[in-house]
């Protein structure tokens, strides 16, 4: 009888165990879900997509309130082996604008070092801009992050920067630059470059003038002074100052 109560007892007490390590584990997730939406940086973050053959980016399309005061880029990968090739190769035969609209969450959980890490989300790929009568072209897909290269919070307060500077983005021959949100009002500018695989990836510096769109010849000029002679901008990916007023 002891011998029965005994092994009773030990099963009630394992099963008890099982129990609360797995309500703690529920728990927690249901938490964390519960606190994201109250979080300031909770939202959905609309973001410029563009890449090549060497790479996928995701841009986010930044303003100066919360929950979207942050300039994130991200170098991500379609879960989907198929497609991510297919986007890459879309996106190297033209330059064109296409944009994602993920679900919602708290950007923070980008932040090189976050805890809990954002690492994957779910997402629309977008022709043209996701707000502006774009057409879904891919939906309900997988984004895997696999590094986070700019994650900087703006600032709300009036500020102009003389010099405007742009951080090149991958690493081959076909690089983009993007420019890097400074001030307000500013611009939020993406090109695309032709440039020697083995040269500099150091940051293009211009001479800034208000939030106009710079002008090429002086692009070109700094870009040659780093880059080398041979050296192209390959056209606009995206250029846009009404969010950054």
């Amino acid at each position: 009888m002891n011998r029965i109560l005994k092994r009773s007892l030990c099963l009630t007490l394992g099963t008890t165990l099982i129990i609360l390590l797995t309500g703690l584990s529920l728990s927690h997730n249901a938490l964390a879900q519960t606190l994201a939406p109250h979080s300031t940086a909770y939202g959905l973050h609309g973001m410029l997509l563009f890449g090549n053959n060497e790479g996928l980016y995701a841009s986010h399309l930044p303003m100066f309130h919360a929950p979207h005061d942050y300039q994130v880029v991200l170098q991500i990968r379609i879960a989907n082996q198929q497609l991510h090739a297919q986007i890459k190769k879309d996106l190297t035969q033209k330059i064109r604008l296409w944009t994602i609209e993920p679900e919602q969450f708290d950007i923070t959980g980008l932040a090189p070092g976050a805890r809990p890490a954002l690492r994957q989300f779910k997402v629309n790929i977008v022709s043209g801009h996701f707000e502006q009568g774009g057409k879904v072209r891919y939906k309900n897909i997988t984004a895997i992050v696999e590094y986070t290269l700019i994650f900087r919070q703006l600032s709300p307060e009036p500020y102009q920067s003389d010099t405007a500077t742009y951080r090149q983005i991958g690493h081959g021959s076909h690089r983009f630059l993007l420019k890097e949100i400074d001030s307000r009002p500013d611009y939020d500018h993406v090109l695309a470059i032709s440039v020697n695989a083995r040269s500099s990836r150091q940051n293009i510096l211009i001479k800034k003038s208000g939030i106009r769109e710079p002008d090429p010849n002086t692009l070109y000029s700094a870009l040659h002074s780093i880059n080398g002679s041979d050296a192209r901008i390959e056209g606009n990916v995206y250029f846009d100052h009404a969010d950054l007023e």
